[in-house]
């Protein structure tokens, strides 16, 4: 295998293990030649267009899944969607399942990948210094971090410890401090979808991908559903300066999210997300095999809370808002030789999964050889408005 092939699924390769699960989505139809949000029923794509053109309106329904037993015609089955890989044939292709939403992310959210963050600071962007500092520092804040709730008493006080001890870091101020970091991941409509290609910028030479849970909030700052996401991050440039964040994390195809959004109804709930198993394996192309997994449960703040921080009387989202929830772990395990750590390689397969979501299913690809973004909404609404679907 050379990393050139297509990613090739089925649709029990990415649907949910659990049953009972309402799952929504959009494609690319080739039959309606555009964008269309769907319902996804017993292995087959309906089309929601009529009921809202948009994720973003759809998601603004108060009781959407009364409004979805009038789902319109069929698109196909799922297989169809996914048949050909990137959608180059069959009946079209998944997109992300989102659309006029801005796509923020929350940044250092557990303990793991705060101690990484740190790391990164430290090694300022060398991943040949990672291992000594990781050694350094691992026990000293694994030891006064797990456990710790965000902005508490107890957290202000091992932050003077801590700053005492020199220690301290910005990263450990968001992760630890009354407010969360959360930053702009990419822009609307830019997010790619399960079996698309991810970008890497191709002047990383330490970067990875990190698995997260994905909240779909409306303008009102309701939490309608939840999905999964690869918020791909580039360590060198973040470890150089935090102020290269925005290039560390917004390029061409560096946010994917999908398969397919689950709505929550009386068997999956906001609560339930909090619960999750989150999976993630990379199979490289040198034969290079990472398998692992984390919980949510050891997440620092709450979902709700991460929402609330987001979308509030003092910042507002009328198309509503995705949010990446944090990256549960960073892979360190040693790719290119003893303490070089994890970095990406182009071809790599990334798949990140749960049980409850279904798995979404990237390769790696140079930022610069993905297909560039050439859809965005005035694309958008010039379609819809072609197909005379705007009211």
């Amino acid at each position: 295998m050379t990393g050139d092939e297509p990613v090739t699924l089925s649709a029990r390769d990415i649907l949910p293990e659990t049953p009972g699960a309402l799952l929504l989505g959009r494609v690319w139809s080739k039959a309606a030649s555009g964008p269309c949000p769907v319902l996804v029923r017993d292995g087959e794509l309906f089309d929601l267009t009529r009921i809202a053109p948009t994720m973003s309106d759809l998601l603004e329904i108060d009781d959407l899944s009364g409004d979805l037993a009038g789902a319109g015609p069929s698109l196909g089955p799922l297989d169809g969607f996914l048949d050909a890989g990137n959608g180059c044939g069959g009946l079209g292709h998944l997109l992300p399942p989102c659309d006029l939403q801005a796509i923020k992310a929350a940044g250092v959210t557990f303990a793991g990948s705060m101690i990484e963050r740190v790391i990164e600071e430290r090694a300022k962007g060398d991943p040949a210094r990672a291992e000594a500092i990781r050694a350094e520092l691992s026990d000293i804040l694994g030891g006064n971090l797990r456990g710790l709730v965000p902005g508490s008493g107890k957290a202000a006080e091992v932050k003077a410890h801590l700053q005492k001890a020199g220690l301290w870091s910005q990263y450990l101020e968001v992760g630890i401090g009354p407010d969360a970091e959360i930053f702009t991941k990419a822009q609307p409509m830019s997010a790619v979808g399960c079996g698309a290609e991810i970008g890497v910028h191709p002047g990383s030479h330490w970067n990875n991908p990190e698995p997260e849970v994905v909240l779909a909030i409306n303008s009102r700052g309701e939490v309608r559903g939840a999905t999964l996401g690869n918020d791909v991050n580039l360590r060198d440039f973040e470890g150089r300066s935090a102020l290269l964040l925005g290039k560390a994390k917004d390029n061409n195809a560096a946010a994917a999210i999908g398969p397919f959004l689950r709505l929550f109804d009386d068997g999956f709930t906001l609560e339930d997300v909090g619960r999750l198993r989150v999976g993630l394996e990379i199979a490289g192309t040198d034969g290079f095999m990472l398998s692992d997994h984390s919980d949510m449960a050891q997440i620092s703040r709450r979902p709700a809370e991460l929402a609330a921080q987001l979308l509030n009387p003092t910042h507002q989202y009328p198309d509503g808002a995705m949010l990446y929830l944090g990256t549960m772990f960073a892979p360190t395990k040693d790719r290119d030789g003893a303490g070089m750590g994890f970095t990406h390689k182009t071809g790599d397969l990334v798949t990140i999964s749960s049980p409850e979501l279904g798995r979404l299913v990237n390769r790696v690809r140079p930022c610069d050889a993905v297909a560039p973004w050439t859809f965005g909404t005035r694309a958008l609404m010039g379609n819809l408005a072609a197909r005379g679907v705007l009211e």
